[in-house]
């Protein structure tokens, strides 16, 4: 059997694997460790896992993982959750759709703390959810919205999706920060008017809410400004140079957990189960990221990625159906993996292949642009029908809602996505803004 046959039904296998539960991390090791042993030798895989694993996790620059990943636990842990969406329902709150608008709005500013989709769509949809079934929001609008918000958890930097892949591709992480600022804004931006769009067809799917007076308006700005300095100070400091993206993780942290402390939200054993959930979240993607240097090994020998590209080379090809095609495996691929999995995954495959083709931009600028596509196509997957995930987790929110409901309240935000990435493909320079 050739190597990239063997490297075709192992994937499969693996996606089986993945599919019938058993964790994406064991899924990639064993078939990456049975595909790298056929192919080469026992020896040689042992060899290979003697050293790989230390090679794989002593990188410094991994350090910033498990400094994002608590800097979210201690903003989902300290409730700026709450207080963001407070803060921002006092100005939008009384206009049509505007609690829907705050949520999203809300998931934004979360995701800037978080960098977490599920974590952002849990932890709005618990505070928003309530109020607006409250204020007879229906199903499909009030679900489908959050569900839609919450993929801006990882979309809005940092994020550590992006970490991994900067470290995958060879880029620098606070570029690949800076290129998701516009599209992440994007990406708020459109769904706010979808919001407004499906209530000016609908009017009945979001009854107005009371307008807030502005002393109180006023009054909430204190529980806002925290993340708005916390965001520009990890950006901000990245952008202008002065510290590093493991420090500016560092720095992150602190101002958040003195945040959450000043508020009084914060106390030893919320700290105490932040620091526990981070380890349990750091050791996942750590073991996850050590499955994919060995399932990289194996693409690599198995020839695989020199087959397609060998392939795309005689068939002429345009480059953009070939990212066409990749972007849609991005997207049914997310339907049924979180999008981790995915990058690290599909990015051994695929990156090498792409790079080989032209589309007018120079490594560096297509590394990050790819990236950034990627990383929204995955999104997309999650409130994707059938599977999609962040659909299911807002939905065991609100039991009382069809799951078909959740599914047809994100068919706009979809449809804004679609919009959005298009926006993308014709016009790099979204992303690729500050080169």
């Amino acid at each position: 059997m050739s190597g990239p046959v063997l490297a075709l039904l192992l994937f499969a296998a693996m996606i089986g694997l993945i599919v019938a539960r058993m964790h994406v991390g064991v899924a990639m090791f064993v078939t990456g460790a049975l595909g790298f042993g056929i192919l080469t030798s026992s020896n040689a895989l042992f060899n290979l896992l003697n050293n790989m694993v230390w090679s794989r996790v002593s990188h410094y620059s991994l350090t910033v993982i498990p400094l994002f990943v608590l800097m979210g636990q201690v903003a989902l842990h300290g409730g700026f959750g709450k207080s963001l969406f407070n803060g921002i329902r006092s100005w939008v709150g009384h206009r049509p759709g505007g609690l829907a608008i705050a949520s999203i709005i809300g998931c934004g500013a979360f995701g800037a703390i978080s960098g977490s989709s599920v974590a952002t769509g849990a932890t709005m949809g618990s505070v928003a959810l309530p109020e607006m079934r409250r204020y007879g929001y229906s199903g499909v609008l009030s679900t489908g919205s959050l569900a839609a918000g919450g993929t801006l958890g990882i979309l809005i930097p940092p994020s550590v999706i992006l970490v991994i892949y900067a470290i995958l591709t060879e880029q620098s992480i606070g570029a690949l920060f800076l290129a998701a600022l516009v599209p992440g804004i994007l990406a708020v931006i459109g769904y706010v008017i979808t919001v407004r769009i499906f209530v000016a067809v609908d009017p009945e799917s979001a009854p107005l809410a009371p307008r807030v007076g502005w002393a109180s308006r006023l009054r909430v700005v204190n529980d806002v400004w925290p993340v708005v300095l916390i965001f520009l100070a990890v950006i901000g400091g990245i952008y202008l140079g002065v510290f590093t993206p493991t420090e500016a993780g560092a720095i992150g942290v602190f101002l958040v957990a003195v945040a959450a402390f000043m508020r009084g939200e914060m106390d030893g054993s919320r700290l105490v189960a932040s620091l526990l959930e981070t380890a349990r979240t750091t050791a996942m993607i750590f073991l996850i990221l050590i499955a994919a240097e060995l399932y990289g090994s194996f693409i690599t020998v198995s020839g695989l990625t020199r087959m397609f590209t060998e392939a795309l080379g005689d068939a002429q090809i345009s480059p953009y159906l070939v990212l066409l095609a990749i972007l849609l495996f991005y997207l049914v691929g997310g339907c049924v993996m979180d999008s981790l999995s995915m990058i690290l995954i599909t990015i051994p495959v695929f990156y090498p292949v792409l790079s080989t083709l032209d589309f007018g931009l120079s490594p560096d600028g297509f590394a990050i642009w790819f990236g950034i596509l990627a990383l929204t196509l995955v999104e997309m997957g999650l409130i994707t029908p059938p599977v999609g995930l962040n659909a299911y987790v807002i939905n065991s929110l609100a039991r009382d809602i069809p799951i078909t409901q959740t599914f047809r309240g994100v068919v706009p935000f979809l449809a804004s996505d679609i919009v959005r990435v298009a926006l993308i493909i014709l016009f790099p320079a979204l992303a690729l803004w500050w080169m």
